[in-house]
């Protein structure tokens, strides 16, 4: 009867090793002809494994047998031991107290415990040292042994007859083998780090084991993949033009059932075991340093499924290189078609592989989202840096900018939809932490790439530039009053209601941004040229306008106030702006870049700063005018000196205060309350120091009725400043408390004991004089 020939497996059935080595063999048909000699060369190479698999089974059973032989000695020793501790226990109790050999019984005792005890527990801790030693070594040897067996094993019967070996057993098999070494090493590592040797050389058969075990399971997950038809056909009719009634109408290859279902299921769960192992190792290995990035791998079973796909998705990218939008469209697609998938079919067995926080939902979308932006990092950024860096000569500058803006605005749209997609599970998840962001935003291209979002900022940064300089050429923006945008009335003009609009849009355009410190350097880099631009304009107009009259026009005084009260409102934005959560996280996070302080310091106390000098510049004009009004009223001496029939007020000093007074109600229409404030406080306190000092400290010489005028003309200037607070002799201290000494009475002078000291300044509640220029206003009285 003749033999039965062998039925050849299919190339499908071929692990990817035994195709390599088949090509290998044989390139062409005239290799064919040595498929004999190739068969019994493997053949003769199984026969010398298989004899040096018994040789090692030998050694083996000798090593047990000499244990076995070792430890019956080990256990001789110890009863030996134990006798001489009980013996050494009965010496120790002695004879009855009436005898008369106690206190050689004592003596016997101290001599054992100081020498001879000692040692004897060190010998017993010793052997069972090398007891636990030799036990661990062999238990480890004989578990390594079985794994390297197995998979040694399965390779050579795969080389035989391929297809005879289920994989499946032979992975859990080792599974459980590995678990067992690694309770062991586990134990080994805490209660005994001396047997770092040990640990170490297990580790290194461990891993040659794994470099073998790991290709051979994903390889044969990867050919059940095939068979049950994965990756499932993508069709790109439904992106371009989309028919809502078909898109539930798609081919679902994981709804497996019978026996399919069954291999499938336990490929699944070997990976998904041999992951969790893996990660149990690096864990140990690592001992927390780095632990959290090392650990943080995306669930082997979901990358073979994403991987072919995203594989078979790359004819259609590579159409669409000029349409970005076809490609997000499908990606979410393919995603969003299969997330159920992952809670309904897939979650299980990963709660079965009891692998703790977990989503298969959250692992697939986070696993497309990546290879997306893979694909986008190596494809199409590099396309749209080149030409905007002018090297291809068909690159328009404009086309790109508006092309990567484009980019960046589909990214953000689809992180949004994606976002929505893990939320709809119902399950709440760590969104806000920043690894988290990072796996499911394809903005996380610019955490690998910081030039690539300098280049971003830049070309935001030049659209928003260009908006607000049309904005500010605009005289009519100037010149329009905003109103009711704050709690206070600011006065401010138009333009820096478009200032801030632009601000607030870079802002938002930063907090799709996945990393806390990318955030923050995008704000700088976007916040600080926008400021900038802004206060070179304030500044250019108040210049301006200092240059034409030297701010005596009232005209040009109004421009100024409108420049500070846009500078003001300018500067409570971003004051409130700092108390958002947003930008206190950032300062909370990134505190190397900003030292503790507001993000917006820089751009604060630059606004600030300008605010200060332009108040003070128009301070300092208002006194000037009134300084020339009343310089022949401050220069004349005899007015204090004559006597006059009744009282009046000096006409020269009564027309420096209805100028005082004039322009002090036009920039208390102008200007913010704020800054009008600090305005006026310092006019009066420059009147206070300009009247005191030429008048009173002038060597004058006052008559009563010089002094009942001076009293009227210095309640006339009260009165100016009575407008704006209820007390304004407070903001002139030098001249009240310089009239209060002119019209003090004698008897309270006491002018031999005031020269002696200041506590009588004190007690007349003096407080802004010295006793010097008291004593020159005291003898200045007639």
């Amino acid at each position: 009867m003749e033999a039965v020939p062998m039925r050849l497996p299919w190339p499908s059935a071929l692990t990817p090793p035994i195709a390599h080595f088949l090509a290998e063999q044989f390139r062409s048909e005239a290799d064919l002809h040595r498929s004999p000699d190739l068969e019994a060369e493997l053949a003769s190479r199984c026969s010398d494994l298989e004899d040096s698999l018994n040789d090692l089974r030998i050694r083996l059973s000798k090593s047990v047998a000499a244990y076995a032989v070792r430890s019956e000695e080990v256990g001789t020793l110890l009863d030996g031991v134990q006798r001489e501790l009980f013996d050494l226990r009965s010496s120790l109790r002695g004879p009855s107290k009436g005898d008369g050999d106690i206190i050689c019984g004592l003596e016997r005792r101290d001599q054992i415990l100081a020498d001879e005890l000692p040692s004897l527990a060190k010998e017993v801790l010793r052997v069972e040292t090398v007891q636990a030693y030799a036990e661990t070594t062999l238990k480890l040897d004989r578990l390594i042994g079985d794994i390297e067996d197995a998979v040694s094993s399965s390779v050579t019967v795969k080389l035989k007859t391929p297809g005879a070996v289920k994989s499946e057993d032979v992975c859990m098999m080792t599974i459980n083998s590995l678990k067992q070494i690694e309770d062991i090493l586990a134990s080994v590592t805490n209660s005994r780090p001396q047997w770092s040797r040990l640990v170490s050389a297990v580790d290194y058969r461990v891993d040659r084991a794994l470099a073998m075990l790991r290709p051979q399971a994903i390889a044969d997950h990867r050919n059940l993949l095939a068979s049950i038809g994965w990756p499932p056909p993508l069709s790109s009719s439904n992106i371009i033009h989309p028919n809502p009634e078909a898109s539930t109408d798609f081919s679902n290859p994981l709804l497996m059932t019978g026996n399919l279902k069954t291999k499938y299921c336990e490929s699944f769960l070997s990976l998904c075991y041999l992951q969790e192992l893996q990660k149990r190792r690096k864990s140990r290995q690592l001992s927390g340093s780095n632990l959290e990035i090392a650990l943080s791998q995306p669930l082997w079973v979901i990358e073979e499924l994403v991987n072919p796909i995203m594989l078979s998705a790359q004819r259609y990218f590579v159409k669409w290189h000029d349409k970005p939008e076809f490609i997000f469209a499908l990606v979410y697609k393919v995603t969003k078609d299969f997330v159920d998938s992952m809670d309904e079919i897939l979650q299980p067995l990963v709660d079965k592989a009891m692998i703790l926080g977990c989503s298969c939902r959250e692992e697939w979308i986070s696993t497309m989202v990546s290879s997306l932006s893979i694909f986008l990092s190596k494809e199409i950024f590099p396309d749209y840096v080149n030409l905007l860096d002018g090297s291809s000569p068909s690159s328009d500058p404009s086309q790109t900018r508006f092309s990567w803006l484009q980019l960046v605005d589909l990214m953000i749209s689809f992180d949004k939809r994606i976002h929505t997609l893990i939320l709809n599970s119902g399950v709440v998840l760590s969104l806000t932490d920043v690894l988290n962001l990072q796996q499911v935003s394809t903005m996380s291209i610019f955490c690998d790439r910081p030039d690539w979002l300098e280049l971003w900022v830049e070309l935001e940064l030049s659209e928003m530039l260009e908006k607000l300089r049309v904005a500010m050429e605009d005289e009519n923006n100037w010149k329009t009053i905003i109103g009711g945008i704050l709690v206070e009335d600011y006065k401010s003009p138009a333009v820096s209601g478009a200032v801030v609009q632009c601000f607030s849009l870079l802002i938002d355009r930063s907090r799709p941004l996945p990393s806390i410190e990318l955030r923050a350097r995008f704000i700088r880099l976007a916040g600080a040229p926008i400021s900038k631009k802004f206060l070179d304009s304030l500044l250019q107009r108040c210049q301006e306008a200092e240059g034409l009259t030297a701010l005596a026009d009232d005209d040009a005084i109004l421009k100024v106030s409108h420049s500070i009260n846009a500078a003001r409102y300018f500067e409570s934005v971003l004051t409130e702006w700092s108390e958002n959560a947003f930008f206190l996280e950032l300062e909370s996070m990134v505190k190397e870049e900003v030292d503790g302080r507001c993000i917006f310091d820089e751009e604060l106390t630059m606004f600030k700063d300008f605010r200060i000098e332009w108040v003070q510049k128009i301070t300092t004009v208002i006194i000037r005018g009134f300084d020339s009004l009343c310089r022949e009223y401050l220069k004349s001496k005899r007015q204090w000196q004559e006597k006059s029939e009744g009282i009046s007020l000096s006409r020269t000093f009564v027309g420096a205060l209805d100028y005082l007074q004039g322009k002090i109600c036009k920039l208390e229409d102008a200007m913010n309350g704020m800054d009008f404030v600090l305005m006026w406080r310092a006019v009066a306190n420059g009147v206070d120091q300009l009247v005191f000092t030429g008048i009173l400290l002038g060597a004058t010489k006052f008559s009563y009725s010089g002094l009942e005028i001076l009293t009227a003309d210095l309640e006339a200037l009260f009165g100016v400043f009575s407008a704006w607070c209820l007390r304004p002799q407070g903001f002139f201290p030098r001249l009240s408390e310089g009239l209060k000494l002119l019209k003090m009475e004698e008897k309270h002078l006491e002018i031999g004991g005031f020269g002696k000291n200041e506590r009588w300044l004190r007690e007349k509640n003096i407080k802004h004089l010295t006793v010097a220029e008291a004593e020159k206003i005291l003898k200045s009285r007639i």
